[in-house]
């Protein structure tokens, strides 16, 4: 097994016998331009600062000898040879590339259960090759041939072999499409969906503590994003706030347990607008949050809910000097969501 080394972050990842570069990085949720991963359109060039490695047959045009010779090489097809082998790849590149979209992809519905009071998870695996996505961005469904507008809904889940995707459908009384996904769609049925879409995404070569805010179906994509960095390790604290009218409201509990007792690093909090409760906070995210987090000037911070809850919620982060550039954001405007006070600036 060799180390592969990125410069000048200095992070490591393991890299199996066999694999290239390029797997071991996706592996370790590490996200390198690529496209054709046949070394032909050289969007995974990078400069090779020590080591050996066996390129592989690559293309001239992706690759030219001059190249070669100042040290790059296509990680998507070369595999190291030595030890370690040390690449140029820093913070600015290291952030994920969006995979190019699908459309009309035929998936089967191999699960569906009410999880909340009016939230339905659906879980998808397409019948040909997995959506390439990643974690925090979303899908489109709908039935056009029956006129059920197509509408866009987060992934909660991250990246697995097998493909499958879980969707978390609030229902709306007037939205068709979360209706018929509610009503109508039936485990064994067949769907098409499209994407994935959206650039509600982390940067894997940030170090830095996190900080999630998620109200109603927002927490979607923070679990796929949550998910996807405890996978891989991620050592620094990674702190959930779920703000919810009811408890009745909250989902995913179980899941949010183990990982706390499984990562030391991970824990989640729950704020209740509408009852008390002995075990968890209450009140408007933007009253609880100075109280948690009195200086948000070094973390990473996720949002995701409605729009005025997104909107709430930066402008109190940014009080408490969370930076911009170390803030995402997720407002779903186009999504087929109930728009109360669960994912509201009252949230």
């Amino acid at each position: 097994m060799a180390r592969i080394v990125m410069q000048p972050s200095g992070k490591s990842v393991d890299c199996t016998s066999g694999d290239t570069v390029l797997m071991a990085l996706e592996k370790a949720g590490y996200a390198l331009p690529n496209n054709c991963r046949a070394g032909a359109c050289g969007e995974c060039k990078v400069k090779v600062l020590s080591g050996q490695f066996d390129q592989g047959m690559v293309l001239d045009m992706a690759l030219s000898q001059d190249e070669r010779r100042h040290g790059y090489g296509l990680m998507c097809m070369a595999k190291p040879i030595s030890d370690e082998l040390v690449i140029e790849w820093g913070t600015e590149d290291a952030r994920p590339k969006l995979f190019p979209p699908r459309e009309n992809v035929t998936c089967v519905v191999v699960d569906k259960r009410l999880i909340a009071a009016r939230v339905m998870e659906i879980r998808l695996r397409p019948v040909g090759q997995p959506i390439r996505y990643w974690p925090g961005q979303y899908l489109t469904i709908g039935d056009a041939q029956n006129g059920i507008p197509a509408r866009a809904y987060s992934i909660a889940n991250a990246p697995r072999p097998d493909g499958e995707i879980v969707l978390q459908v609030a229902r709306a009384d007037d939205g068709r499409t979360s209706v018929w996904l509610h009503d109508t769609v039936q485990i064994g049925g067949v769907v098409k969906v499209s994407g994935a879409y959206g650039t509600f995404i982390g940067d894997p070569s940030v170090d830095t503590p996190v900080l999630c805010l998620a109200a109603g179906t927002g927490l979607a994509p923070i679990l796929a994003l949550a998910e996807a960095a405890l996978r891989r390790g991620y050592r620094k604290p990674v702190t959930l706030v779920i703000s919810a009218r009811t408890l009745d409201d909250v989902y995913g509990l179980g899941m949010l347990v183990w990982w706390r007792t499984k990562h030391r690093n991970f824990d989640f909090k729950i704020t209740l607008t509408r009852e008390q409760h002995p075990d968890h906070l209450n009140g408007r995210l933007d009253r609880v949050l100075p109280m948690l987090f009195p200086d948000l000037s070094k973390h990473s911070v996720f949002v995701a809910g409605s729009p005025a809850f997104v909107e709430t919620c930066v402008a109190t982060a940014q009080s408490l000097k969370a930076q911009a550039a170390m803030t995402h954001t997720e407002g779903f405007f186009c999504q087929d969501v109930v728009q109360d006070d669960a994912s509201s600036a009252s949230g």
